[in-house]
């Protein structure tokens, strides 16, 4: 589990900065400032997970169980967050309708608090230093 969610960590975080380059090089003429900030806000969240999937994959203070949660809930929160929101930043570039599914955006939100929740559970549960 803990190269599985390393592998993850590492995906997204390149990811990351791709799609932050993307978004400075790329976009700067196609979508308004406003657009490209909300963007990036995508990349950050992103990269702050990537971030915590490396940490998660690296420790071992928490339990397998938690760590496969934790794993779950950020690819989802990521999928549904960062993804709508590259998704609405870019909507006047696309056919589709992003504002459509922009519900989904607080849902991961909510799926990215929910894996540092049970991140901090997991540490509540340690034994207490001697």
């Amino acid at each position: 589990m803990n190269k599985k969610i390393l592998i993850t960590g590492a995906i997204l975080g390149i990811l990351s900065i791709i799609l932050g380059a993307f978004a400075a090089h790329g976009l700067e003429k196609l979508i308004s400032v406003d657009a490209q900030q909300t963007f990036e806000t995508g990349v950050k969240y992103q990269m702050y997970h990537a971030l915590l999937l490396l940490f998660v994959g690296g420790t071992t203070l928490i339990t397998p169980k938690a760590k496969k949660t934790i794993l779950y809930l950020v690819i989802l929160g990521i999928v549904f967050f960062s993804g709508s929101i590259y998704g609405l930043a870019t909507n006047d570039l696309s056919s589709f309708d992003f504002k459509t599914i922009g519900l989904i955006t607080p849902v991961g939100g909510s799926l990215l608090v929910v894996s540092w929740c049970v991140l901090l559970i997991s540490f509540l549960k340690l034994p207490a230093d001697k």
